[in-house]
């Protein structure tokens, strides 16, 4: 079996052991790009997730990652192995809805709505315009709808998987809209069961202004995997 995970900094253990959260943050390991630093990695709650399970382990996650890109490179991942789709389990958390991907003369970037991301300049007016506009609303719908559509999609593959949320939920779609996850998705629309409420309950985070816990708060998420994924049969 193989566990594979994907997400942003959550999954990717930003600052769990060290203060970086890619690995090219460290000079000695700047060819490796914005992979995740691998001393974090190590510390990871899908690192501790495999080892409790005994099963292979890969990691997509990226910091900063918007779900545009977490989708695309589980896509990739799932074109390029599909001789293990049936003995993959495939656990995918969710970054936060307002997140887009943007690919500009062959590069992709991550920008989120904080106003300061690094953009080329043919696009910096275009991603002024989106910070300036951003409808929360609006994106909570279609990024429900989107993972709806991966679900389905997931699904029709024979794809094993459990979605989580990160720090933001789906708590304010009306019960009209709701859908029916089945086991695929912990706590879609409860505020207290996502990654960062549960970890926050029992953890404070490596620093004071830090979305990040250490090494402990990667052990309460294993922890709490492992219980949702033996209830529920998965493995």
């Amino acid at each position: 079996m193989i566990l594979y995970v994907n997400g942003d900094s959550h999954t990717a253990a930003a600052e769990c052991v060290n203060p970086h959260a890619f690995a090219c943050d460290d000079p000695q390991l700047f060819m490796m790009g914005r992979q995740p630093h691998p001393d974090n990695l190590s510390r990871s709650w899908g690192k501790l997730l495999s080892q409790r399970l005994n099963c292979g382990f890969h990691c997509d996650a990226e910091s900063a990652s918007s779900n545009d890109r977490i989708i695309r490179t589980t896509r990739k991942w799932l074109e390029q192995r599909k001789k293990d789709i049936y003995r993959t389990l495939y656990i995918i958390q969710w970054s936060t809805w307002e997140r887009e991907e943007w690919l500009i003369d062959g590069e992709y970037f991550q920008l989120n709505a904080s106003g300061i991301d690094d953009v080329p300049d043919s696009h910096r007016q275009q991603y002024k315009e989106f910070v300036a506009n951003i409808n929360w609303d609006q994106k909570v719908q279609e990024s429900h709808e989107n993972i709806w559509s991966f679900h389905q999609e997931l699904d029709e593959l024979g794809a094993k998987h459990i979605f989580l949320n990160g720090n933001n939920d789906f708590s304010s779609i009306a019960e009209p809209d709701r859908k029916d996850w089945g086991n695929s998705y912990l706590g879609p629309y409860n505020p207290i069961e996502t990654y960062n409420s549960v970890v926050n309950n029992q953890c404070e985070t490596v620093a004071p202004h830090s979305w990040h816990y250490g090494p402990d708060g990667h052990r309460v998420w294993a922890q709490y995997l492992t219980k949702y994924i033996v209830d529920n049969k998965l493995v």
